[in-house]
């Protein structure tokens, strides 16, 4: 509820404008409110439910193989599982996994992974799509 709306409540409650004129108000606040955009929906968007990562590839190899399409789809539920599952893993287990997934290249420590995180890139995963370095490749990495 908007403030305005909850203000012309809050004066009929306690006595200062009758019904009739708390209706008369409330309308009157309706009539100002900007119209959404044509074709801007008011509806939330609804939750993804995956994260999609798609590539097409032309024969890149020159081996005859042909074109070639990978497609992959993780629940996102099983990411925020997994976020969650990391909070029961003792701390000095953690630390042995960090620094192995550093020595392996990928430095991300798991102690500050918070679901908060994978919502963020949920987020921002809106729609992105990359090129690879052969032009008849496409990659894609979206949630859906």
């Amino acid at each position: 509820m908007n403030e305005e709306r909850r203000q012309v409540l809050e004066m009929l409650a306690e006595g200062k404008i009758t019904a009739d004129e708390a209706e008369r108000l409330i309308d009157a606040l309706e009539r100002e409110r900007p119209e959404s955009p044509p074709g801007v929906s008011s509806r939330p968007k609804p939750r993804p439910k995956y994260l999609r990562v798609v590539v097409n590839w032309s024969d890149m190899s020159g081996g005859g193989d042909g074109p070639g399409r990978l497609n992959i789809r993780v629940p996102l539920q099983l990411l925020r599982a997994g976020v969650r599952l990391t909070s029961l893993i003792p701390p000095q287990a953690l630390a042995k996994v960090n620094a192995e997934l550093n020595r392996s290249g990928v430095p991300i420590d798991l102690t500050q992974l918070r679901p908060q995180h994978i919502q963020d890139l949920v987020e921002a995963l809106d729609e992105v799509a990359m090129n690879v370095d052969d032009p008849g490749s496409k990659v894609q990495v979206f949630c859906e």
